[in-house]
């Protein structure tokens, strides 16, 4: 589930794009039964949907499904017909108030039951799309202990704002920086908005590139060519991981004399650059892991 590099959506009402999916290469698949689909398409989308995920979770593909937003009145009919074995979370766009997380924890409770799914086994991740929103962010992310991530929602907020998606990324700055830090705070996984542009991969590359050094582990990407891209980007290269081998194997070593701290190639080595090439490592071993299946 920590895995979260790349998220493909991808429409609930379009057959051919969910039976392509799960050769993407994603992370995860995130069936949209929102924005995506036509209000005449909704319950259509819903049973191609609910057929999809059967067979992307058969295939070992982890799936989650974007819902309605609580407000709309459309949640519980999409959690009764998506809540199956084989559902890894949902993504609650349009998230703007804790309540709407306590609210739905009520409605993942009812669909787990009725279609016996073991209550509690669906995970959210909230979308954090709304100047309120960002104000409520950090009590969003203590609203359930369901979250597994925090992700922005760059369309809803710059509309929100009454700005534009600009190349350098300086409208949605202070939203990252937010996210990024309360996802930290909680352990929680940030995920970065979709780049709309699906045929600009230099302008993909270079914001994947800011965000992950904001602090960012994954982003929603909207169309398979953009999947490697973004994989890349968040995975660690050979000479990181060599380089926090060898951190972690100087601090062993520093430990064992005694040192809490130890010098490396010039440079301290203490706690926090342990514990971050420690990571490091362990989300090298767990793309390797998925790599092998």
């Amino acid at each position: 589930m920590e895995l979260l590099r790349s998220l493909l959506f991808v429409p609930g009402h379009r057959e051919r794009m969910l039976a392509r999916a799960a050769s993407a290469g994603a992370d995860a698949i995130v069936i949209d039964l929102e924005d995506a689909v036509p209000p005449a398409e909704k319950k259509a989308a819903r049973r191609q949907a609910r057929t999809a995920l059967k067979a992307l979770a058969d295939a070992g593909q982890t799936v989650f499904v974007r819902v309605n937003s609580i407000d709309s009145g459309l949640t519980r009919d999409d959690l009764m017909a998506l809540v199956r074995k084989g559902l890894a979370g949902v993504v609650l766009p349009k998230a703007a108030h804790p309540q709407d997380l306590r609210d739905l924890d009520v409605l993942l409770r009812e669909a787990e039951m009725a279609n016996k799914v073991r209550p509690g086994d669906i995970r959210t991740i909230p979308l954090i799309e709304s100047p309120r929103a960002l104000l409520r962010c950090e009590e969003i992310a203590r609203a359930s202990d369901r979250i597994v991530a925090l992700s922005v929602g760059g369309e809803d907020y710059s509309a929100a704002m009454g700005i534009a998606r600009d190349a350098g990324g300086a409208g949605l700055a202070h939203v990252r920086y937010v996210v990024a830090t309360v996802a930290a705070a909680y352990g929680l996984v940030p995920i970065d908005t979709p780049y709309a542009d699906i045929r600009d991969a230099r302008g993909l590359a270079a914001e994947t590139r800011l965000v992950k050094a904001i602090g960012f582990k994954g982003k929603y990407v909207l169309h398979p060519d953009q999947v490697a891209a973004v994989n890349r980007a968040f995975t660690p290269s050979r000479e990181e991981i060599a380089a926090a081998r060898r951190t972690v194997a100087a601090a062993k070593e520093g430990l064992a004399h005694g040192a809490g701290a130890v010098s490396l190639d010039g440079r301290m080595v203490d706690a926090p650059v342990v514990d971050r090439a420690t990571r490091l490592l362990a989300t090298a071993a767990a793309i390797k892991s998925r790599t092998k299946k």
